[in-house]
């Protein structure tokens, strides 16, 4: 039994090797392999930096007093003509109605074109500086092309990893939490922790968002920026839909059980297995031959999921050599500023979190913390927390958890639980207003603190999946869409440390759970886990 911890430790070094190897290979290949096609992105940026400036004084109102007043008479004009479009219908008679309507029509017009005239946007020099800079983004985006090609092996390592990881989330999700659920009892029981642990993840949310939206203030790194602002017409390749209440119901509930398991849709699984569970413990001893056959599965995916770890340094090696090898030295020196203050908002975000934990663990929540070092450094490396569940879940049960608590609490988890993200989500919406030099009231930075407690119930746990919430976030409060593409060099760093802080967070989280519950035990050592399978450990 010794081999196996030695083992688990063995894996542990070669993801620490692995990831140090990638970062390493990433600076040689940064000004070597790829060199050229960085050096062609570095111009792009100072060309499109330049042509900007030279746009500036075309964009510059003749008459600053005269230009204002005319943007407040055209919002208050379009707002007439949006009342009176809306109140058409309040009469059967729609003469008068569409007379004033074709009125205020005409008089915005007439101010769009007096507005015109304050600026030479409409000069041939203007427009030839416009295409100019056309040009230099199409040369980028060709540049972009090609150095991801050139690094699509080392990036494949890393994608086989996650696909393999996502083939066993979905069915070890559905098993873990239907057995937890059964092993409940009854639905009193399911009612009881599944409002602890709600109550604990909605605690953790707004302290994550809360957390996120003063940092920013504080450190306003939008400000101190000075970057050249993306055109309007961007394609960031990020959904900026913003999420309708019908949506995000639609999201949460399946239409198709196999649907929901086929996409990964954590949240519609764990809807799915709350109702199996409850109504497998309803029927009692009919249903047991059910429960131990997919308490069996849940084992034998496990065993999958300890195949699968194997080749973990190889993700790992794999994706920080992409990262490293496209965003170099350079990325950070541009974003230091914003960089280091997010990740020490991470910093502050995990003291509190284990103070938090403290209170109800005490001085075993460092040792959790200690165990959980393997997760954490798996969803750093591949930018998934998704990647490190079936690890945390292990983890947490040698911790002492017991599988029927860790089973129902860890997937709500991946659902509702996401604290690194929810801190990302504030920081990063507030960051790009302060990049436009919008000033964002407090009332609407509480609103969009509550808008996105709601829209981020779900998201998956997969990487780059907190900016589609963003870009939803974005278009809802009038903040440019286009904004998202200052994030999207940096994203990758960003997602490695907000990865890793809900590993922490969810860990955390169902081990007080199991607290409250009086249901953690000691602790106990590989060996135990593997004996004991009557005890239905999952320590496969």
């Amino acid at each position: 039994m010794e081999v196996k911890a030695g083992k688990r430790n063995k894996l542990t070094l070669y993801i620490g090797i692995a990831l140090l190897a990638g970062i390493i290979l990433g600076f040689i290949l940064n000004k070597n392999y790829v060199g050229e096609e960085n050096g062609h992105l570095a111009n792009a940026e100072t060309q499109a930096y330049h042509l900007q400036e030279r746009m500036k004084p075309f964009e510059k109102a003749k008459d600053s007093v005269l230009f204002a007043a005319l943007l407040v008479q055209q919002q208050s004009i379009a707002s007439q003509k949006k009342a009176a479009e809306l109140s058409l219908l309040n009469t059967p008679d729609e003469t008068a109605a569409l007379a004033a309507i074709k009125l205020l029509g005409d008089s915005l017009k007439s101010v769009n074109v007096l507005i015109g005239t304050q600026t030479d946007t409409a000069s041939a020099a203007y427009k030839n500086l416009q295409k100019q800079k056309e040009i230099v983004s199409a040369q980028k985006n060709d540049n972009l092309k090609a150095r991801d090609k050139k690094l699509d092996w080392f990036t494949i390592l890393a994608d086989i990893f996650l696909r393999l990881i996502k083939m066993i989330v979905a069915p070890l999700v559905f098993t873990t939490l239907v057995v937890g659920v059964a092993k409940l009892g009854d639905i009193k029981a399911v009612g009881r922790i599944g409002g602890k642990t709600l109550l604990w993840f909605l605690s953790a949310s707004l302290l994550s968002l809360l957390l996120g939206m003063i940092l920013v203030n504080v450190f306003e790194p939008g400000i101190n920026m000075h970057l050249t602002l993306p055109d309007s017409n961007v394609n960031t390749g990020i959904d900026k839909t913003a999420l309708t209440i019908k949506d995000f119901f639609y999201h949460v509930f399946p239409a198709s059980v196999v649907d929901a398991m086929a996409k990964n849709e954590i949240l519609q699984i764990v809807v799915f297995a709350l109702f199996f569970g409850v109504a497998a413990a309803a029927m009692g001893d009919i249903a047991k031959p059910v429960v131990k056959a997919l308490d069996a599965t849940a084992h034998i995916i496990l065993k999958v999921t300890g195949y699968v770890m194997n080749f973990a340094p190889i993700a790992v090696f794999g994706a920080m050599t992409a990262i490293i090898s496209k965003q170099g030295i350079g990325i950070l020196k541009t974003y230091s500023i914003f960089i280091g203050e997010f990740y020490f908002g991470l910093l502050v975000l995990w003291i509190c979190l284990i103070l938090a934990g403290y209170i109800v663990l005490r001085s075993r929540v460092f040792n959790l913390v200690k165990r959980m070092r393997e997760p954490i450094l798996l969803a750093f490396s591949t930018s998934s927390s998704e990647a490190a569940f079936p690890k945390t879940m292990l983890e947490l049960e040698r911790f002492g958890c017991k599988d029927k608590i860790v089973s129902f609490v860890l997937p709500l988890g991946y659902s509702f639980n996401l604290d690194g993200s929810m801190m990302y989500m504030t920081f990063a919406s507030l960051f790009i207003a302060q990049s436009y030099g919008m000033h964002i009231p407090l009332p609407t930075q509480i609103t969009m603190l509550l808008v996105l407690m709601l829209t981020s119930k779900g998201i998956a746990g997969v990487p780059r999946a907190s900016l589609v919430v963003i870009a939803g976030t974005l278009a809802t409060f009038n903040i440019p869409e286009a904004g998202i593409a200052l994030l999207l060099g940096i994203d990758p760093l960003l997602d490695m440390g907000r990865s890793a802080t809900n590993v922490v967070g969810n860990s955390i989280a169902t081990a007080v759970v199991s607290k409250m519950e009086g249901e953690l035990g000691h602790g106990h050592g590989h060996e135990q886990l593997h004996v004991h399978t009557h005890d239905h450990k999952h320590g496969q």
